[in-house]
C-alpha cells in the first residue's frame, strides 16, 4: 500500500484529537454529573483526577507497545477499547459503575506517546520538531473542544455525548488500522522493535536529565490535563455568583459558562505549542543561554535554557491565578489563565524539542517515561486544589511546594557541559549500551 508521511501525520493527529476529546469528556459534563448524583466538592475533585489515573502506567506500556507492535495496531486497540466502554457508560445509571467506566475510557490519554513514536518513525531529524508540534498541538485541541463544544451540542445529556464519542472512536480505530503504517522503512521499524527491551527502559529511567524532563513535563502537560479536568468545577464553585450575574441561571447554563472559561487555558496551551517549538528553534539559532548554572556549550544548550524560562513563567502564573481568585475577579482569572496556557505550551513544546535529541535511539521508551510518569501531576494537582479550605489557594501551594523544587532539580540536572544523558544511576553498566 502506497502512503506518505503527511498521511501518517494526519492519521496520528486525528486519532490523538479524538482520544483527547474522549479523555476529557467526563470533565466537560462534571457539573451535570455532580448535580445528578449530588457530589460534594471533594467528590468532584476525585472525579476530576480520575481522568488521569490510567495515564502514568498506561503511557509507559503504550510507548513500549508502539515500539514492539507498531503504532497503528497499538493506537487502534486504544481507540476501540475506549470507544466500546464509552458506549457502555452512556447507558449506566449507577454512579460507582459510571465512575469505573470513565476511568477506563480515560485510557485514551495514553495515546499521546503512541502518536509521538509514530510521527518520529516517519520524519527526519531536521523536521521532527515541526511535525511533533503539529501533531501534539492539533491533537491537544481535542481537550479544549470537549469543554467548549460538547456542553453546547448535548446540553446536560452526557449519556448521548458518551454514546456518540464511542461510536466515532470505533470508525477512527478502523481507519487507523487500515491506513496506518508503523515506519517509513522496515529497517527503522525493526530497530525500534529491537530497542523495546528492559535494558533500554532502565537506561532512560535512570538518567538525571530524563527525570528532569519528566518533571518539567509534569509541570507543563501534567498541569494542563489537571486544569482540563479541574477548571469546569472550579469556575462553577469559585465564581458561582459571578457567572449567575452574567445571565447563566441553571445547571446547563453554568456548565456552558464554566466550560467556556475552562477551555481558555487548554486552547492557549494547544494553539501556542507550535509557537513554543518556534521559540525553541529561535533560541537555538541565536545561541541564547541567559540563565546561570545550566550548560552553555552543548549543541542544544539554548533549548535547555528556553525550557527553564518556561518553567519559571508557569510558576509565577500559578501564583497569579491564586491572587486573581482571591480578588473575586472572574475577568482577571480568565486573563491569567490565558497567560498560564501560553506558558504551559512553552513547557510542553520545549520538553519534546529536547527528547529526540537526547534519546534518538529509544523514541518509545523515552516518550513513554517522560510523557507517562509526568501525568501523575494530573492526578495530584486536582486533589491539592480541592483539599484546602479556600478553593483558590491550591494553585499557590502547588507552585511553592512542588514547582520550585522541580525547577531547582532541573537546573542541577542540566548543568553538565558534555553528554548529560550519560549521567545517572547505573552509569557504567548501561551507558555502554547507549550507542
Amino acid at each position: 500500500m502506497k502512503t506518505h508521511k503527511i498521511e501518517q501525520l494526519i492519521i496520528a493527529t486525528v486519532g490523538f484529537f479524538w482520544c483527547f476529546l474522549m479523555w476529557f469528556s467526563t470533565a466537560a459534563f462534571s457539573p451535570s454529573i455532580a448535580a445528578h448524583y449530588h457530589l460534594s466538592i471533594k467528590a468532584l475533585g476525585l472525579l476530576a483526577s480520575s481522568a488521569i489515573w490510567m495515564a502514568p502506567v498506561g503511557r509507559i506500556l503504550a510507548g513500549w507497545a508502539a515500539d514492539r507492535f507498531g503504532a497503528p495496531r497499538t493506537f487502534a486497540v486504544i481507540l476501540a477499547v475506549c470507544g466500546l466502554v464509552s458506549i457502555a457508560s452512556a447507558f449506566t445509571e449507577n454512579y460507582t459503575l459510571l465512575f469505573t467506566e470513565r476511568v477506563i475510557v480515560a485510557i485514551a490519554g495514553v495515546s499521546f506517546v503512541v502518536g509521538i513514536q509514530h510521527v518520529a518513525q516517519w520524519f527526519n531529524a531536521n523536521e521532527i520538531g515541526t511535525a511533533e508540534g503539529l501533531y501534539a498541538g492539533t491533537g491537544n485541541v481535542g481537550a479544549g473542544m470537549g469543554a467548549l463544544v460538547l456542553p453546547r451540542l448535548f446540553g446536560t445529556d452526557y449519556h448521548a455525548a458518551f454514546l456518540w464519542l464511542g461510536i466515532i472512536a470505533l470508525f477512527v480505530a478502523a481507519w487507523y488500522l487500515l491506513r496506518g503504517r508503523a515506519a517509513k522503512s522496515n529497517e527503522l521499524r525493526d530497530t525500534a522493535r529491537a530497542r523495546s527491551d528492559l535494558r533500554s527502559t532502565v537506561f532512560v529511567w535512570s538518567r538525571y536529565i530524563a527525570v528532569a524532563l519528566m518533571l518539567a513535563y509534569a509541570m507543563s502537560f501534567g498541569l494542563e490535563i489537571a486544569m482540563n479536568a479541574w477548571l469546569p468545577g472550579y469556575f462553577t464553585h469559585g465564581f458561582h455568583d459571578a457567572i449567575l450575574a452574567l445571565g447563566f441561571k441553571n445547571v446547563a447554563g453554568l456548565q456552558i459558562a464554566a466550560g467556556t472559561f475552562a477551555a481558555v487555558e487548554s486552547f492557549c496551551a494547544s494553539l501556542f505549542r507550535p509557537f513554543a517549538g518556534f521559540m525553541s528553534d529561535l533560541f537555538q539559532r541565536k545561541g541564547w543561554t541567559p540563565l546561570p548554572f545550566i550548560a552553555k556549550s552543548l549543541p542544544y544548550a539554548p533549548r535547555l535554557h528556553w525550557l527553564a524560562i518556561a518553567l519559571i513563567l508557569i510558576t509565577f502564573a500559578m501564583g497569579g491565578l491564586t491572587f486573581a481568585g482571591l480578588t473575586g475577579s472572574l475577568h482577571l482569572s480568565v486573563i491569567t489563565l490565558v497567560a498560564l496556557g501560553i506558558f504551559i505550551s512553552f513547557g510542553t513544546g520545549g520538553t519534546f524539542a529536547l527528547v529526540p535529541l537526547l534519546f534518538p535511539d529509544r523514541p518509545g521508551a523515552a516518550a513513554g517515561f517522560i510523557g507517562g510518569v509526568s501525568t501523575v501531576g494530573g492526578i495530584v494537582y486536582p486533589l491539592i486544589f480541592a483539599a484546602g479550605p479556600n478553593i483558590h489557594m491550591g494553585y499557590l501551594y502547588v507552585a511553592l511546594y512542588i514547582f520550585v523544587p522541580i525547577i531547582l532539580f532541573y537546573f542541577w540536572a542540566a548543568r553538565y557541559e558534555r553528554h548529560p544523558e550519560e549521567h545517572g544511576i547505573f552509569t557504567s553498566a548501561l551507558a555502554i549500551d547507549k550507542a
